[in-house]
């Protein structure tokens, strides 16, 4: 069997330009893993935040998944409208309480499996040193470009 040699793309003048290329291309990658259970990665990763988190406010989970509150608003309610999350109020009236319902943690058991061969297969064309470079280039442009914007706001 042939292998087939990596697609080579020009690096962009821009690093949010090349972050955004490199997120459509994953997007499609763990999209097309998810869909069979009937899920988009977006979903897939509030229902996996959910998991680790267990419940959480709206506003806690948007800054965990540096989201914006109409983005994420607009998906919760996919997802509540699935029974695959329940919202709360909390103890302030405003205040919105998220959290995995027992068929979300079901949902996700069954796209979990689809969604590890993707990392998996990811992680094999990587290699585990640069997995791990990876890991903390996209921790750390994230922590910084969330730290500079919030700096520009003051």
């Amino acid at each position: 069997m042939k292998t087939q040699q990596p697609r080579i793309l020009p690096t962009l003048p821009c690093a949010c330009a090349n972050f955004r290329r490199a997120a459509r291309a994953l997007t499609q990658l763990y999209d097309d893993a998810v869909r069979p259970a009937g899920l988009r990665v977006t979903q897939f990763t509030i229902l996996q935040a959910l998991s680790l988190t267990g419940e959480i406010s709206h506003g806690g989970l948007g800054a965990l998944l540096v989201m914006d509150s109409t983005s994420l608003t607009r998906t919760l309610g996919l997802l509540r409208a699935k029974s695959w999350i329940e919202i709360r109020s909390g103890s302030d009236r405003r205040e919105r309480l998220v959290r995995l319902s027992t068929r979300g943690h079901k949902q996700l058991e069954r796209a979990t499996p689809s969604w590890q061969k993707a990392q998996s297969r990811l992680l094999a064309a990587m290699g585990p040193s640069q997995w791990r470079a990876l890991q903390q280039i996209t921790d750390e442009v994230t922590n910084r470009a969330a730290d500079t914007q919030q700096r520009s706001m003051q």
